[in-house]
C-alpha cells in the first residue's frame, strides 16, 4: 500500500517565501492519492521556544489553509524526522503501507531526514523533488548558487536507494 506524506505544510514556514507552486503540486499530488482512496498523513512540526514561528499552540504551528481540509490523519513532531519519537511507523503499520511518497517542507531537513529514516525502516520511498521547499536559501548555508532542492535531491538519487522524481515524473508514473 502506497502512503503520502505531507511533511511541516505549516503557516510559519510558509508565512518566509512565496511557494505557490509547491503548494500546488502538494494539493495536487494529495487530490490524486485522495481520488484513489490511498492514505494522506500530514506531519506538524512544534517547538517548545515561544518565539519560534512553530511554537505549539501558535497560529504558525497550524497547517496551511491550502490543504487542512484534507488533513484527517496529523502526527504531531519536535525533531526532522517523522519517525522519531512518533506514532508514524504504528500508523504506517496500521495500514499495511510499504511505499511512502514524501512532499512539503523543509527540503533538506524534515523531509529528506524522513526519507533516508523511512527507508532505514523498509520503506520503499518516493521523494517528489519539486513538491518539496526550504525557506532556506544559498546565503543561509554560505554556498553562492547552491539549489537546495536539487542538491538532496541528486544525493538522495545518488544513494541509489530512494526514487526521487519531479511532479511530471510521478504523473507519468504513478497518476
Amino acid at each position: 500500500m502506497e502512503a503520502l506524506l505531507v511533511i511541516d505544510v505549516q503557516n510559519g514556514i510558509i508565512e518566509f517565501g512565496d511557494f505557490n507552486n509547491e503548494l500546488n503540486l502538494i494539493t495536487n499530488i494529495i487530490e490524486d492519492f485522495k481520488a484513489k482512496g490511498k492514505p494522506i498523513i500530514f506531519i506538524r512540526h512544534f517547538d517548545d521556544m515561544e518565539e519560534s514561528p512553530l511554537y505549539k499552540g501558535s497560529v504558525g504551528s497550524e497547517l496551511h489553509s491550502s490543504i487542512k481540509e484534507f488533513a484527517e490523519v496529523v502526527v504531531e513532531k519536535q525533531t526532522p524526522s517523522s519517525f522519531f519519537k512518533t506514532e508514524l511507523a504504528d500508523v504506517l503499520g496500521e495500514l499495511e503501507v510499504d511505499h511512502v511518497f514524501i512532499t512539503g517542507f523543509n527540503t533538506e531537513f524534515c523531509c529528506m531526514f524522513t526519507a533516508i529514516s523511512a527507508f532505514d525502516r523498509g520503506y520503499k520511498v518516493t521523494f517528489i523533488e519539486d513538491a518539496t521547499g526550504t525557506v532556506n536559501t544559498d546565503e543561509t548555508y554560505e554556498m553562492p548558487n547552491l539549489d537546495i532542492r536539487d542538491f538532496v535531491g541528486t544525493v538522495l538519487y545518488w544513494s541509489d536507494v530512494i526514487e526521487v522524481l519531479d511532479y511530471e515524473e510521478y504523473v507519468e508514473e504513478y497518476k
